[in-house]
C-alpha cells in the first residue's frame, strides 16, 4: 500500500516509522529542510503522563478574562484573534466543566502512558540517545491553595497508575537543591518518578533516519497546499511541486492540519496555541547551574528542563492565530523567571549562548488529540496534541499505523476519534 504523510514532525515521522515496519511504501512531505524543524524544534522536552490535564480547566473562563491583555499572564488571548477562534473557543469553554476536564485528562493520561512505553521500546531497540533523562519530574508550587487543590485530586493519578510523591518544601529542596532561591515562597511539590525528558528534535531526527533505512522517502522543502477529492475519497495531494497520488493519506501537519483539511470541507477542532522557549548553554557553568531534573512551576506554567549541556525553559500559552512573531514582552517574562531562580544564567542574555524560540502547538478544543479515521475512506489524522505532542508522539504513531493496517491496537482508539 502506498501511504503519503503530510508533516515530518514527531507525529508524522512516528507514523511513517510504524507503517514502514508493516511493509508499506511510505512518503513524507514537509515544507522544512529536515525532520523536526517546526513545533518540536525547541519545545519543552518533557515526556510526562503526569501533565495530562487539559488547559481548559474549571474556571479558565474567568482566568482568561482576568489575564486578557496582560503580557505577563501564563495564558494570553490576543483580542485580534478572537473572531477566528469563536467556535473553537466556545467548545473549549464547554469542555472546562469538572466532568469534562476529568474525563479528558484520563484520555490523555492513558495515551501518554502508552506512548512512553512505546518510546522506551524504540530507545532500547535502536539504542537512541537524545539527551534523555529518566529520573522523573517535579512540579513545584508557590501558591498554597493551588497546592492543596492538586493534592486533593491526586487520586485521579493513582487510578491511572501514575506514581507520585507529595513533598513539603524541605523535601523538594532535598531532591532539587538548586530551588533554594525560591525561599519561603516555596510551598511544596509533587514528584513524578516515572516521567522522562529529552530533546524532541534530536529524537525526531534519529527516528526519521531509522525510517529512511526502512525505506521511507522524505520530500523536504515542498509545501502541501491542499487535497482534491471525489465523494468519500481523497484523489490527490496538491503541493508547490505538483499533485501526488496515494492509496492512503495521513494528515500530521500540526496546527496547519486544520487549514489543509478545510480544502476538502473537513472541519477540525484544532487551532494553534503559541508557546515560547529559551535554550541556555550551561556547558561551562558547572554543577548546580540548573536543575538536575525537569521542574514545572504550576502557577506560571513554565518548565525548566535539563537537556545535556543545555537548559530548556519553556511554557506560556498565547492565542494569536498563526502568528510566529517572537514577542519580546513574552520572552522578557521568561528571563525574569530564570533570573529569580538562577540569576547567573539570566546574565548570559545577549551573549549568544541563549536561543530564543517560539512555536505553535496544535490544540484540540477539548484538550484531547484527534487520531485515526475521517469521513474520507483514505484520509487519516494524527494531530491536536497540544502541549503533549512529545509525550504522545510514539504511541500516537503506533496507534494510527495500527488503524490504517487494520491491526487491533493495544489502546482503544475510540476516545481520540474525530467527532467523538
Amino acid at each position: 500500500m502506498k501511504v503519503t504523510i503530510v508533516g515530518a514532525g514527531l507525529l508524522g515521522v512516528a507514523t511513517a516509522y510504524f507503517l514502514s515496519r508493516q511493509g508499506h511504501e511510505v512518503a513524507v512531505f514537509d515544507r522544512c529542510e529536515a525532520a523536526g524543524m517546526d513545533t518540536c524544534f525547541a519545545n519543552g522536552g518533557m515526556l510526562t503522563p503526569s501533565q495530562s490535564e487539559p488547559w481548559n480547566q474549571p474556571g479558565i473562563f474567568w482566568k482568561a478574562l482576568a489575564w486578557l491583555g496582560h503580557e505577563n499572564s501564563p495564558f494570553l488571548v490576543r483580542p485580534l484573534a478572537l473572531p477566528s477562534m469563536l467556535g473553537w473557543g466556545l467548545s473549549f469553554l464547554r469542555n472546562s466543566s469538572r466532568q469534562c476536564f476529568d474525563r479528558n485528562m484520563k484520555k490523555n493520561a492513558r495515551l501518554a502512558s502508552y506512548s512512553l512505553q512505546v518510546l522506551r521500546e524504540l530507545r532500547q531497540t535502536h539504542d537512541f540517545h537524545y539527551d534523555e533523562n529518566t529520573n522523573g519530574t517535579i512540579k513545584v508550587f508557590t501558591d498554597r491553595k493551588n497546592f492543596m487543590e492538586i493534592i486533593e485530586r491526586a487520586g485521579l493519578y493513582k487510578e491511572l497508575g501514575i506514581a507520585y510523591q507529595v513533598l513539603d518544601s524541605s523535601e523538594v529542596l532535598s531532591l532539587e537543591p538548586s530551588l533554594a532561591t525560591l525561599g519561603s515562597a516555596l510551598e511544596g511539590g509533587i514528584y513524578y518518578p516515572d516521567d522522562e525528558s529529552g530533546d524532541a528534535h534530536k529524537f525526531c531526527q534519529l527516528l526519521a533516519r531509522q525510517a529512511q533505512l526502512q525505506g521511507v522517502q522524505f520530500h523536504h522543502q515542498i509545501e502541501v497546499t491542499g487535497f482534491a477529492n471525489t465523494l468519500n475519497q481523497i484523489t490527490s495531494m496538491i503541493t508547490s511541486c505538483g499533485n501526488y497520488t496515494a492509496d492512503v493519506f495521513v494528515l500530521a501537519a500540526g496546527s496547519y492540519s486544520t487549514l489543509l483539511a478545510k480544502t476538502v470541507g473537513l472541519n477540525l477542532p484544532v487551532r494553534p496555541v503559541k508557546g515560547y522557549s529559551l535554550t541556555i548553554d550551561i556547558s561551562d557553568r558547572g554543577q548546580g547551574s540548573g536543575p538536575s531534573i525537569p521542574v514545572v512551576d504550576e502557577s506560571m506554567h513554565i518548565a525548566m528542563v535539563p537537556l545535556g549541556s543545555r537548559l530548556r525553559v519553556a511554557g506560556t500559552a498565547e492565542l494569536n492565530g498563526y502568528d510566529l512573531k517572537l514577542r519580546q514582552s513574552r520572552i522578557d517574562n521568561m528571563y525574569r523567571y530564570v533570573a529569580r531562580i538562577y540569576p547567573d544564567l539570566a546574565k548570559a542574555r545577549g551573549g549568544g549562548s541563549i536561543l530564543e524560540w517560539t512555536g505553535l502547538r496544535p490544540y484540540c478544543s477539548d484538550g484531547v488529540p484527534v487520531l485515526g479515521k475521517t469521513p474520507f475512506d483514505n484520509l487519516f489524522l494524527n494531530t491536536g496534541h497540544g502541549h503533549l505532542g512529545w509525550s504522545m508522539a510514539a504511541g500516537s504513531g503506533k496507534l494510527v499505523s495500527d488503524i490504517i493496517c487494520d491491526i487491533a491496537p493495544a489502546l482503544n482508539p475510540e476516545p481520540y476519534r474525530l467527532g467523538r
